[in-house]
C-alpha cells in the first residue's frame, strides 16, 4: 500500500487546530483530515448501485465490529431495486438505517446528490457496473470522501489510466480507498501468501485458475423487451456488455486472475487466450461462453486461465500453484481453506502446511468471511489513520484481466503496455448519460449488437 504522513486523529482535533497556520495549509493543499462523521464518531455512508452486490456491501458496512456506522443516503437509476435494497438492509439493521425518501435518489446524477448528504471522512459506496467508477470516484475524491468500490473498476486502457491518476490524487487527500478484491482479505490465503513468500513453495513456475459453471448473473440476454430504453436495458443486464462492466471475463474471473498474482508478486506482461460462442440462440449479448489464457510474466512464468459458462459441463472453480518444492491450493470453491503439497499431486496424504491447521480443528471458515474482512480492515483504516489505498493494485488488476479478454476478442498476442496505453475507450461519454440518453452500444436493425470478431477485428474489441 502506498505510504502517506499520518495526519490529525479526530474531528474534534481538527477543528480544535482550524484556526491554526498549519491546518489552514493543510487545507489549502487539498488534504482531507481523517474526519469521522460526527462528534459521536458515527461514520456515515451513502450506497450508489443498489442491486445484490451494493446491498451486500451495504450490510458489511452496517455489520462491522469497529463501529459505529450509519446508512443515510442511497441512489440508483431503477427505482425497484433501490427500493429492495433499502427493504432489505432497513429490515436487517433497523437501528442503523436514516434513509428517508428524500435521500433516497434516482437518476445519473443521483451519486452526486448521495455523496452532498455526507461529510468529508465518511463513505460512499460504489456498486454501480463498471463503466461508472470512475466518474463517481473522481466525485467522492472532490467530496472529501472514503471510498468502498466494487471491482472491476476499469474495462479498458484509457479508464485505467484515469484510474491511476484518481488514486493518486486520493492518496495525496489522504482518503482511505478499498476495492471488493475480498480475496485478499481472507485470513487463510494471507496465510499462503506469506507461507510462498518464505520459501515454502519454491520458484512459482506455473499457476492455475478455472471459473467453469454455467450462467449466471446477466451473462446472457435476450432481444430487449418492450418498456425500456436501450440504455436501460444494458445497465441492467450489465454484464452482457462489454462497455459496461467488461463482460463476464472481467466481472467474473478478475478474482482468480488477481489472487493469483498477488501469490506470484508480480502482473503478467502479456497474454494469447482464444474462446468463443456456442448454442446462442437469440441471445444478443457480447460474452463469448469459453475462454482460455495463457498469461505470462517478465521471468516466462505462466499463469493458465480457464473460463465457461455453459449448461451441463463439468464444473470447477478455484485457484492453483506450482513450485519447485511443491504445489499449492490458493481457493477451492468458495471455501476459504489453503495447502501446500509436497510433490505436484492435491491429495490429502502429501499435505505439509494447510490453514485452518486440521490439527488444531479449526474448522471451516465460512466463504464470505473475506468480505466482513475487507470492510473491518477499512474501518480500523478510518477509525486509526492507516495508510489505505487499493485504488491502484485495483486498476491494475483490472487492466490485467481486461488484457486476457481483448486477447480472445481480437485473437492475437496483447501486452501489458499495449492494453494500458489503448485508445479504445469502450463508454467515452458515460459521464454525460442521462435517462434519455442513447446507449453507448446501439443496435443494428435486427436489435443485434456487435461480438467480438478474433482474427477478424483484431485492433479493438468490437
Amino acid at each position: 500500500m502506498n505510504t502517506i504522513p499520518s495526519l490529525q486523529t479526530s474531528r474534534r482535533a481538527f477543528l480544535k487546530r482550524a484556526g491554526q497556520a498549519t491546518a489552514a495549509a493543510t487545507l489549502a493543499a487539498g488534504v482531507v483530515p481523517p474526519v469521522h462523521a460526527a462528534e459521536n464518531n458515527t461514520i456515515q455512508l451513502a450506497l450508489v448501485g443498489c442491486g445484490g452486490r451494493g446491498t451486500g456491501a451495504a450490510a458489511n458496512a452496517l455489520s462491522v465490529a469497529n463501529g459505529p456506522t450509519r446508512l443515510v443516503a442511497m441512489a440508483d437509476v431503477f427505482e425497484n431495486r433501490l427500493a429492495a435494497s433499502y427493504e432489505n438492509v432497513n429490515k436487517r439493521f433497523s437501528d442503523k438505517v436514516d434513509v428517508p425518501e428524500d435521500r433516497r435518489f434516482l437518476g445519473f446524477d443521483g451519486y452526486q446528490k448521495a455523496m452532498d448528504c455526507l461529510k468529508p471522512g465518511d463513505i460512499v459506496i460504489l456498486t454501480t457496473p463498471p463503466a461508472f467508477r470512475w466518474v463517481h470516484f473522481a466525485q467522492a475524491i472532490e467530496k472529501g470522501l472514503n471510498v468502498f468500490m466494487e471491482k472491476p473498476v476499469t474495462v479498458d486502457g484509457p479508464t485505467t489510466r484515469k484510474m491511476i491518476k484518481l488514486a493518486e490524487e486520493a492518496t495525496r487527500k489522504n482518503l482511505k480507498v478499498a476495492v471488493g478484491l475480498m480475496w485478499r482479505h481472507c485470513a487463510a490465503r494471507r496465510a499462503l501468501h506469506d507461507q510462498i513468500q518464505s520459501g515454502k513453495l519454491g520458484d512459482i513456475v506455473t499457476l492455475r485458475a478455472y471459473r467453469m459453471h454455467g450462467p449466471i448473473a446477466s451473462f446472457a440476454s435476450g432481444p430487449k423487451p418492450e418498456g425500456i430504453s436501450e440504455l436501460l436495458y444494458q445497465i441492467q443486464r450489465f454484464h452482457s456488455f462489454l462497455w459496461a462492466s467488461g463482460g463476464a471475463y472481467s466481472d467474473f474471473y478478475i478474482h482468480n486472475i488477481d489472487e493469483c498474482c498477488w501469490m506470484k508478486g508480480a502482473w503478467p506482461v502479456e497474454a494469447q487466450s482464444t474462446g468463443g460462442r456456442h448454442y446462442r440462440g437469440e441471445n444478443i449479448d457480447q460474452n463469448f461462453d469459453s475462454y482460455s489464457t495463457e498469461y505470462t510474466f517478465a521471468d516466462g512464468t505462466k499463469l493458465f486461465l480457464q473460463g465457461r459458462c455453459m449448461v451441463g459441463c463439468y464444473s470447477l472453480f478455484g485457484s492453483f500453484a506450482h513450485g519447485t518444492k511443491g504445489a499449492a491450493v490458493i481457493s477451492s470453491g468458495m471455501n476459504c481453506r489453503t495447502g501446500i503439497y509436497q510433490g505436484q499431486n492435491l491429495v490429502k496424504k502429501d499435505l505439509v502446511w494447510g490453514y485452518p491447521s486440521e490439527k488444531k480443528h479449526d474448522g471451516p471458515i465460512k466463504w464470505n468471511q473475506p468480505y466482513q474482512a475487507e470492510w473491518n480492515d477499512l474501518i480500523d483504516a478510518i477509525r486509526r489513520d492507516k495508510p489505505y489505498n487499493e485504488a491502484r493494485r485495483g486498476a491494475e488488476a483490472s487492466l490485467v484481466t481486461s488484457m486476457g479478454r481483448m486477447a480472445a476478442h481480437t485473437g492475437r498476442v496483447v501486452t501489458y503496455d499495449e492494453i494500458l496505453n489503448s485508445d479504445h475507450e469502450f463508454a467515452p461519454g458515460v459521464d454525460s448519460l442521462t435517462m434519455t440518453s442513447p446507449a453507448p452500444l446501439p443496435s443494428d436493425d435486427n436489435g443485434k449488437y456487435p461480438v467480438p470478431m478474433p482474427g477478424i477485428n483484431t485492433k479493438r474489441e468490437y
